[in-house]
């Protein structure tokens, strides 16, 4: 499908706009989502993770990386997933936050934990018991133990580590993951979390751990440095999950959040259009803005052929510009997330913005299994 469709007499040019990112200037409103790609052997990101995301940094304002390990014993077990932990990953952490400067990009890492949200064809750790709220996953199944607050505490002290060696390795902040039913997300649903602590029970104190994290993550970046969540309603192989049930809980989840010093909120959607509760039209990361005042990240199927993981929509709807920049007008998101669009593309963006849209290469699902 050709990308000329794009624009469909839209002018992109207010995407094009500078922004600030709680200081951080980024030249365009373009975010490389993160994308797992299982090119760094032994946990390490080399010479060609460094070019990948240089080539990108080019075109997008802000990348994001891929999810990193922390150095918790349970956070993931994968040996192509790169770790933020271990001098040879943090040096070549380096060497990729180098090459994105040298073109004039800017770079955060996501932080990542799994929890019981463990990848296909990664099994835990031999020496690590899983680590979830209530040792179950969205389905039920059990898999370990409740955690105990001591082990919470360890979770923390993982995540600040990190984010005080991504501030020492030069990145421009950091990103936590707390979506898709990962770790930090596994707290806010209550079909994983069934704690009777301080931590379980409440919106309020299903939010508890992931305000923690922020805070601990802030006290060890300093006031300044971007810290970005990212959150979802849905969890990898459950797309109508939900962990807000309309505009006032959403705030309960998220007012922890922002007093805790979180500067952005990354919306994750499949579908950037949808509105995210009925009664209203406003998108997910519409209403986390409108709630907290905050910039927000909006992405699900920018720009590509298809909607993510389903063919329930019209590609009109995922492959024209026209319905991102009315929201974007509305005020609705700050950033806008590209994910396989940047796959086949790195130069996506600049070739939209110059209107050579014959010359972007639509994305081929063939390009997951490459790091061109």
């Amino acid at each position: 499908m050709s990308s000329e469709r794009l624009l469909d007499g839209t002018d992109a040019a207010p995407l094009f706009t500078p922004f600030s990112l709680a200081g951080v200037e980024l030249a365009n409103r373009f975010v490389m989502a993160p994308m797992t790609r299982r090119f760094s052997p032994g946990g390490v990101p080399g010479e060609d993770v460094a070019g990948y995301y240089a080539r990108r940094a080019a075109h997008v304002g802000l990348i994001v990386t891929e999810g990193t390990y922390v150095d918790h014993p349970s956070a993931g077990s994968s040996d192509r997933v790169p770790r933020f932990y271990g001098d040879q990953a943090l040096a070549g952490w380096r060497r990729v936050v180098d090459a994105v400067h040298a073109v004039g990009g800017r770079i955060v890492p996501q932080l990542w934990h799994l929890g019981a949200g463990r990848e296909a064809g990664a099994p835990p750790h031999p020496e690590a018991a899983v680590f979830s709220p209530s040792g179950r996953r969205g389905d039920g199944t059990v898999v370990g133990d409740e955690a105990s607050t001591a082990e919470i505490d360890e979770v923390i002290a993982s995540f600040a580590r990190a984010a005080a060696d991504a501030r020492r390795a030069g990145f421009d902040g950091v990103e936590l993951h707390g979506a898709h039913g990962y770790l930090l997300d596994q707290f806010f649903w209550l079909r994983t979390n069934r704690r009777a602590d301080g931590y379980g029970g409440s919106l309020a104190n299903r939010a508890r751990l992931g305000a923690e994290v922020v805070a601990a993550v802030r006290d060890e970046v300093g006031p300044d440095l971007p810290v970005i969540y990212r959150f979802s309603q849905w969890k990898g192989g459950d797309y109508d999950a939900r962990i807000a049930e309309n505009p006032e809980e959403l705030e309960t989840l998220l007012t922890p959040l922002v007093d805790a010093g979180v500067t952005v909120l990354h919306a994750s959607t499949r579908r950037y259009w949808q509105p995210a509760f009925d009664g209203s039209p406003r998108t997910l990361a519409g209403w986390a803005r409108n709630i907290t005042g905050l910039p927000t990240i909006a992405i699900g199927s920018v720009g590509v052929p298809t909607a993510f993981r389903g063919d329930d929509e019209s590609p009109a709807a995922t492959l024209s510009l026209a319905p991102l920049l009315e929201l974007f007008e509305r005020g609705e998101f700050d950033l806008v997330g590209l994910g396989r669009a940047l796959l086949s593309e790195p130069a996506w963006a600049t070739k939209l913005r110059d209107r050579r849209l014959a010359e972007i290469r639509t994305y081929d699902s063939a390009d997951d299994s490459r790091l061109t």
